[in-house]
């Protein structure tokens, strides 16, 4: 719900503007990503830290991990300087990119938080401690950049589009790291494929057309054809139009209108 929440609230509290279409989107949004949840593969069961450590060491993880390292940097040292100010994209991109390290973080410590209560030596693990230090470093630069996006960007356009990106990176995260792909169905593609297509649909509705005045008040005003607006003609076609009036009789002079 923190999509139409928070573009409802921001409506409401801030003073920004959400048309018809905004709201449209913001509900297309909502139901793509709740098709993808429902279609998206269940966990592998992980219960120890050994278990979480040979997934990570995994080299299909771990090329997609230096890869989303890779995007972060470039996008945090080159482009946000640049683009920040004026694209929307930067800034939640590298929160949602981020994003996959937090939740992935989270999920090895709550392994650690139940075997820690279970009686099993997780604070001696050097696992534990390298997902506290990947939380807090994640979790601090999605809150900074985050908040800078906020400061510059609407609200009701700011978390829709990063509620879309951080699911969808963390879906592909969670699939990479517990290879959730191989149980998958064709119903599950599918249904994954179609969820990811409304997001987008409602995302582009809700970011296009934010400056249109529509709603369900004036929306038949906005449908009816407008009348065409008239053709204006330059000095070069009213001197053309004044110097073929030969039909005109011959005793008379012929006038040259200059407008300027």
């Amino acid at each position: 719900f923190s999509v139409p929440c928070s573009a409802i609230l921001s409506s409401y509290l801030l003073g920004e503007r959400l048309n018809l279409l905004g709201k449209l989107g913001c509900l297309l949004s909502l139901v793509g990503s709740t098709v993808m949840v429902i279609h998206a593969p269940e966990d592998e069961e992980v219960t120890t830290l050994e278990e979480m450590t040979s997934k990570l060491k995994e080299p299909g993880f771990l090329a997609y991990a230096a890869i989303l390292l890779a995007l972060c940097f470039l996008l945090i040292f080159y482009l946000a300087p640049r683009y920040g100010q004026s694209n929307i994209l930067i800034y939640l991109t590298i929160c949602s990119v981020i994003g996959a390290f937090s939740v992935s973080s989270v999920k090895g410590l709550g392994i650690a938080i139940k075997g820690f209560f279970a009686g099993q030596p997780v604070l001696q693990h050097p696992l534990t401690w390298i997902l506290v230090i990947t939380l807090v470093a994640s979790i601090t630069t999605q809150i900074n950049y985050l908040n800078k996006s906020l400061d510059i960007f609407n609200t009701s356009l700011v978390f829709p589009i990063y509620y879309v990106l951080f699911t969808t990176i963390v879906i592909t995260t969670s699939i990479i790291l517990f290879k959730e792909w191989v149980t998958m169905t064709v119903v599950d593609i599918i249904g994954t494929v179609c969820g990811f297509l409304t997001i987008i649909l409602g995302v582009f509705l809700l970011h296009a057309f934010k400056d249109l005045d529509v709603s369900l008040g004036n929306l038949p005003q906005v449908l009816q054809n407008e009348q065409p607006a008239p053709v204006t003609r330059d000095d070069k076609n009213i001197l053309i139009e004044v110097d073929n009036s030969s039909i005109a009789p011959e005793d008379k002079p012929k006038v040259f209108v200059l407008c300027s």
